[in-house]
């Protein structure tokens, strides 16, 4: 174990240390310093919170960093070999809030405990840090009531926490540490702009609802890479959610070599877009296990454009019915949530070398309310075979009111409906072992106008019944 460092003191006169990258070493605040006792039983909320306030304001006394992603000049230390019991904490500008080794937070499950309905908060903070090679232990479980076997999930209490809440932050780090089990959404983005978040693992139950990885929410110029995520919900949803629609749209989003486990959606777009989504970048990700492998939902007024998918492998299957999705590795849908809802359009989508195993089709989906428009996919390889016990033969439109959300039909390889100026290049189709007999045509098309399709590979399942090309 280190040994553990003490607080410099708001007195100190003497020149801080500096980094090997020439940058000053920044100023150690001990939460033990100011209380803390770190032994996982006794609540270190307020101990906590001194050194954060401490901590933050000897930053704002301090020089302004000269460039964005520059070290905090404050750090609140959590020690390596303890455990802080703690409810909401509020991060401040310029800090580092900093797990170092196998420090662990670990968060009260007591609802009379909370100020907040999440854990980690800011409100507007500059040059934040959160980083460390600790653990947020989020105690998911323990704010579950019991399992229910029969749709393979866990059935929540009342009160659960999100774990990290940051509204409105600019110049934000999150890098390094480990979450575990959070009982809710874990990265909550909202209205944040110039974002790092880097090499973060997310280990949260597979079977608890609601527990996102990453959430970017009308957020700006979010860069997220060489994160490992595995969580029971989406893994990473950019969406523009109504609660925070005053901070507009949600753009700049560059999601980069990262890993994820999921019950839900690798990486999805929506569902909720009640303002624009644009110029949005995801590659050389792995998706390992998921319900959908890439997704886009549009459900709201706000539009979708300019976005790339490209350099990622994905395997999607069935799960129990609660879960969204229902095995398509690649689905772009624009539903209205309920019939009196405007919707806004899709356009300008892009799909290149994007292979997996899949168990239902891949889907360009519009509605009459918003055609999907623009959409070129090259080098889309996908393997179809059913490889769960879950009943197939479905499409999933959640969520909506404004139809039916279970469509009974036929696991086409693509599938094209209510689309416009869609290209199909280098793209492919196979059939696994398992083929069932609602497993059709290579290709279905449905009121979709401007297809061109070039150098396709595969065939119908059953070739002697249906045709390898539908179009109605």
């Amino acid at each position: 174990m280190l040994a553990p460092m003490r607080s410099m003191g708001l007195s100190q006169s003497a020149p801080a240390a500096k980094t090997d990258g020439g940058a000053a070493a920044p100023q150690i605040f001990d939460v033990h310093d100011y209380g803390a006792v770190g032994d996982g039983t006794t609540p270190d909320t307020a101990a906590i919170q001194k050194a954060i306030d401490a901590a933050a304001a000897s930053a704002a006394a301090a020089p302004a960093p000269a460039a964005a992603r520059a070290p905090a000049s404050a750090r609140v230390l959590l020690r390596p070999g303890h455990r802080y019991l703690t409810t909401t904490l509020v991060l401040r500008s310029g800090i580092d809030f900093h797990l170092a080794g196998d420090a662990e937070l670990r968060i009260s499950t007591e609802p009379s405990d909370y100020t907040n309905p999440a854990i980690i908060t800011a409100q507007d903070a500059k040059g934040l840090r959160i980083s460390g090679t600790g653990t947020f232990n989020g105690r998911g479980t323990e704010f579950m009531t019991t399992y229910d076997k029969v749709h393979e999930w866990y059935l929540t209490k009342d009160f659960r926490p999100r774990l990290f809440q940051l509204i409105g932050c600019t110049d934000l780090v999150v890098r390094d540490f480990t979450i575990a089990t959070a009982p809710n959404w874990s990265v909550h983005l909202i209205g944040c702009n110039g974002v790092l978040v880097d090499g973060i693992k997310i280990r949260n139950n597979l079977k608890i609802p609601n527990c996102d990885g990453i959430d970017p929410d009308h957020s700006q110029n979010v860069e997220i890479r060489n994160c490992d995520i595995v969580c029971g919900d989406d893994a990473i949803a950019i969406k523009t959610s109504r609660e925070f629609a005053s901070y507009g749209p949600c753009s700049n989003i560059h999601v980069h070599d990262c890993k994820m486990t999921t019950q839900d959606a690798g990486v999805k777009i929506g569902s909720e877009t009640v303002s624009d989504i644009s110029h949005v970048l995801i590659e050389r990700c792995q998706i390992l296990e998921s319900s959908r492998g890439l997704g886009i939902q549009s459900r709201d007024a706000g539009n979708i454009s300019d976005v790339e998918f490209r350099d990622i492998q994905l395997i999607s299957t069935y799960f129990s019915d609660p879960w969204w999705g229902r095995g398509e590795g690649i689905s772009f849908t624009a539903i209205p949530r309920t019939a009196e809802t405007k919707i806004g359009t899709v356009s300008g989508i892009r799909v290149h070398n994007v292979t997996g195993h899949a168990e239902n089709s891949v889907r360009i989906e519009g509605s009459a309310a918003s055609r999907i428009t623009d959409v070129k996919f090259e080098n889309v390889a996908i393997t179809l075979d059913r490889t769960t016990k879950y009943p197939g033969g479905v499409f999933d439109d959640r969520p909506t009111m404004s139809r039916p959300d279970i469509e009974k039909h036929a696991t086409t390889g693509y599938s094209i409906r209510h689309a416009d100026q869609v290209s199909l290049k280098g793209c492919s189709i196979v059939w696994g072992k398992n083929v069932p007999d609602y497993f059709s045509h290579a290709i279905e098309v449905e009121d979709a106008h401007g297809l061109d399709v070039t150098d396709f590979t595969g065939r119908a399942a059953h070739p002697a019944r249906d045709s390898d090309v539908s179009v109605v």
